[in-house]
Formats: C-alpha cells, sequence, structure tokens
C-alpha cells in the first residue's frame, strides 16, 4: 500500500482522486470505481501498489505494437484492477476486483521496481509493458518502474484503456515511449453501457498523445451488433486518419465470447476484412488483423 498519486483532500476527510476521467470523490474509508484505491483516513492509497498479479516476456507484436521494436520481447506486467468494467473482458480474472482476487492480492509479496528492471535486463527485453490489466490503476508503481528503466537504457510501454487523466499523461509522458490505445466504440452510448466510461476523454488522450509524438497504435476489438457496421468503422477510421495520422497503425481484432457478452457470436473473418479496407479506404496506410 502506498499514498496515491494525483489527488486533492477535501472537507470531512474527503478525498478527490485525479488519475483518470471518473473523477471519483471518496468519503473516508470507501473506494473508488477501481476498486484499488482507497480514503483512508482523509488520505488516499493504492492498494495494489508492488502487488504483480501477472508478468511475463511477450513478443512486443502481442501487445500490439508493430512498429515499435519489431522483432523483439518485452517484459510485461499488471496489477489488479481497472477503472472500466468492460462486458467483454477478455482478463477479467484479474482486472474486475472480487473478495476472492482481492485477497490473493493482498498476499502476495510487495516487488520493487528494481526487481522489475533487472528481471527486464537479465532476460535481453529492451522494453518494459504495463498492460494486461490497466496501467493506469497502477501508475504509483509503473511510475517508479519507467524512471528507472530509462536510466538503464530500457524502453516503457502501457497497453491502455486512455482513460487516464491529463495529468497522469503529463506526468508520465517523459517516461512513456510507446502505447497502444483501445478505441473501442465511436459511440458515447456503447462506451458508457459495455464499459462504464465516455468516448471523448479518450478521443481528446489520444490527440494529445500524437501531439507529443508518443508511439502510437490503436486497436479496435470488433463485436457483432456493437461496433461491426460499416458506418462505425469508417468514423474510427477516418477519425484516425484525419486526427491523429495516416501513418498511425489500426489493429482490426475478432471478437471471441467472453465474461458478460457470452450471448454474441465470434467476429466472422471477412468482418475483419472488410474493416481493413474501410480503414484503407479513409486513408491509413496500416491496418492489420488481430484474433483470426
Amino acid at each position: 500500500m502506498k499514498e496515491a498519486l494525483f489527488y486533492q483532500k477535501g472537507a470531512s476527510h474527503q478525498v478527490r482522486c485525479g488519475l483518470c476521467h471518473h473523477d471519483c470523490v471518496l468519503n473516508k474509508n470507501k473506494i473508488g470505481l477501481c476498486r484499488v484505491r482507497q480514503n483512508i483516513d482523509g488520505k488516499l492509497y493504492s492498494l495494489n501498489y508492488g502487488k504483480i498479479i501477472a508478468n511475463q516476456i511477450d513478443p512486443i507484436e502481442k501487445k500490439p505494437l508493430f512498429h515499435f521494436l519489431p522483432g523483439t520481447n518485452t517484459y510485461s506486467l499488471a496489477s489488479l484492477g481497472c477503472n472500466f468494467h468492460c462486458r467483454h473482458c477478455q482478463n477479467s480474472d484479474i482486472s474486475q476486483v472480487t473478495d476472492d482476487n482481492f485477497r490473493a492480492n493482498d498476499s502476495l509479496p510487495e516487488i520493487k521496481p528494481r526487481q522489475i528492471v533487472a528481471a527486464a535486463q537479465d532476460n535481453a527485453c529492451p522494453s518494459i509493458s504495463y498492460t494486461y490489466t490497466e496501467p493506469t490503476i497502477f501508475v504509483e508503481f509503473a511510475y517508479e518502474c519507467m524512471r528507472l528503466a530509462q536510466s538503464k537504457g530500457l524502453k516503457n510501454i502501457w497497453v491502455s484503456n486512455g482513460y487516464m487523466s491529463k495529468n497522469c499523461l503529463e506526468t508520465i509522458s517523459n517516461y512513456l515511449d510507446a502505447i497502444n490505445v483501445d478505441l473501442k466504440f465511436f459511440s458515447d452510448e456503447n462506451y458508457q453501457k459495455i464499459c462504464g466510461a465516455r468516448l471523448q476523454p479518450i478521443l481528446d488522450n489520444l490527440i494529445w498523445l500524437v501531439e507529443h509524438q508518443i508511439h502510437l497504435e490503436v486497436t479496435t476489438l470488433i463485436i457483432p451488433t456493437l461496433n461491426d457496421s460499416d458506418n462505425e468503422l469508417k468514423k474510427i477510421a477516418e477519425f484516425i486518419a484525419r486526427h491523429l495520422g495516416r501513418e498511425i497503425p489500426w489493429h482490426v481484432s475478432a471478437f471471441h465470447p467472453d465474461y458478460q457478452l457470452t450471448e454474441l457470436p465470434p467476429t466472422p473473418t471477412p468482418t475483419i476484412r472488410r474493416a481493413q479496407t474501410i480503414g484503407r479506404e479513409a486513408g491509413l496506410n496500416y491496418v492489420y488483423s488481430g484474433n483470426t
């Protein structure tokens, strides 16, 4: 447990978390939407600091990043929790906090940032990826790792939903080398219904990342009946081309029924091919298919 970054104290032991665009206001002893940040006696604490619930070595293309350090491995890690509650989450066993996995998380030894950096170096990984769950919600630990990793010549990668606050984004930007952001829908209604979030902050953050020259790739998981229409795919592709740049890679991935969206079918391969065509017609130079 560690005192959190990005919060303000209020009256009567109340705090406002400024980590992401939920802007949770927490009374004494209450926990945020991510379930891993708690107001304890008027101070906000990160409950998952140093509690690494998943770590392994991955090909960087698995993030997916195709235009950053291609052909290399990346040391990947995650802590418990997420600020989204996506009904189709493929890592729900570690992203969605329950009593059981929180108890398991609490029993984990606290890892030090130097151990993460040393593990990356020992395994000849030129980068560290903060992934599997949303890195924003373990930013206190990630930020310390990122600063140490940079001093050792390693690159830092986030795989993110893009919902972090501008303050958080500005703070990590000096140490963030590459990021893949999920642009899940181009519908605020579906973002709210499926993920419990909003669209515009993500669009704003994507533009900010490009303006600050951080390597960006975008992923859209194509879900039948939710975001697989030509109209929505065209809107996503045109947003990337017009506001981010034609050189930004767009990864279009196939959905497999999981977690709470088991009633929907898998994405047909022709739908993925159609999305690729729509992306190219919108002017994108790099459109890649995934999970096919």
